[in-house]
């Protein structure tokens, strides 16, 4: 139970840190927004890695644990649980959020993607104006197979990065970011995905929850594209 309650911690920290740093920063409308929100995440990821990784191995995100489950490094209860867990730790971070944003002016918000449809009252993600549907889902399959690949490839027992993995996967994460950003907002995380989007309806916009799927789909189909080429690429010689 400890390493579920980890990952529950973990992505808690990672969605209220790093929407947090979209909430309270106006949003991701110039460079320095940009790289201020990747590094939001990154550095997220950097200290939960160094916090819960002895403990869970620090996953913090469905498709990291789907590429470890099909990489048969996690049983498959521990793959279902760890998700469950990791969902409720992002609802849990969203709701602090929420909880902050009602006393604290973040009005100036400046991402507002698809219209007005996103906020960054919640950091809800979103096809950014002029990407299309099948443009975001793209950019979340190519991003997060990146990210999985870097994990999958520095957690390695043999071939990683030992003590280093959790600098690794959180420096990919900024530079993921500062890519996708432009693009959707940045997900490669499904349980990110879902808290934000849940408090976007509490606010009366429902367009975070109809494009939910897109940054369930994508993640999840990078993350097993990523398994089948780390098991290729580190394949025992």
């Amino acid at each position: 139970m400890k390493k579920y309650i980890a990952e529950m911690v973990g992505t808690m920290v990672l969605v209220l840190m790093g929407c947090g740093s979209a909430i309270f920063n106006h949003g991701v409308g110039s460079t320095a927004q940009v790289l201020t929100v990747a590094f939001g995440f990154g550095l997220s990821v950097v200290a939960m890695a160094y916090t819960i990784g002895g403990t869970s191995g620090c996953h913090i995100n469905p498709a990291i644990t789907l590429g470890a489950l099909l990489s048969g490094r996690i049983s498959s209860k521990d793959a279902g649980m760890y998700m469950l867990f990791q969902v409720i730790g992002a609802i849990i971070g969203s709701t602090l959020l929420y909880l902050l944003v009602s006393f604290v002016d973040a009005g100036g918000a400046s991402y507002i993607a698809q219209g007005g449809a996103f906020a960054t009252q919640t950091g809800a993600n979103g096809c950014q104006p002029g990407v299309s549907v099948t443009g975001g889902l793209i950019a979340e399959i190519i991003f997060t197979f990146v990210f999985v690949l870097v994990v999958l490839g520095t957690t390695d027992s043999k071939k990683g990065a030992g003590n280093f993995a959790g600098l690794a996967i959180g420096l990919s994460l900024v530079l993921v970011h500062i890519v996708c950003i432009p693009l959707t907002g940045t997900s490669v995380n499904p349980a990110r995905s879902v808290g934000p989007a849940i408090f976007e309806a509490v606010y009366g916009n429902m367009g975070a929850l109809s494009q939910l799927w897109i940054f369930i789909v994508g993640p999840f189909v990078g993350a097993a594209l990523a398994s089948v080429v780390w098991k290729t690429v580190a394949d025992k010689e």
